[in-house]
């Protein structure tokens, strides 16, 4: 499985959506994108985000101020 890691640390929502969005076309159907985040409100943004475009959030982590998504590409 292909994973890509993007670095969005300091990085405010809703660029952190913004940039996600525009990875996930880099990603192959079955891949995963990985976001790390520092944005708090990153943990409302993108379980909405991944929603609403029919993916799979697959694990969503807190490590200290470090917010790590893990998205699987559906469609």
């Amino acid at each position: 499985m292909t994973e890509t890691v993007l670095d969005l640390r300091d990085i405010r929502c809703p660029q952190v959506v913004l940039a996600a969005k525009k990875a996930m076309r880099g990603i192959p159907v079955g891949g995963i994108l990985v976001l790390e985040c520092t944005d708090p409100l990153a943990v409302i943004d993108v379980p909405l985000y991944v929603r609403q475009t029919g993916q799979e959030l697959v694990t969503e982590e807190k490590n200290g101020p470090l917010l790590i998504f893990k998205i699987k590409r559906l469609t």
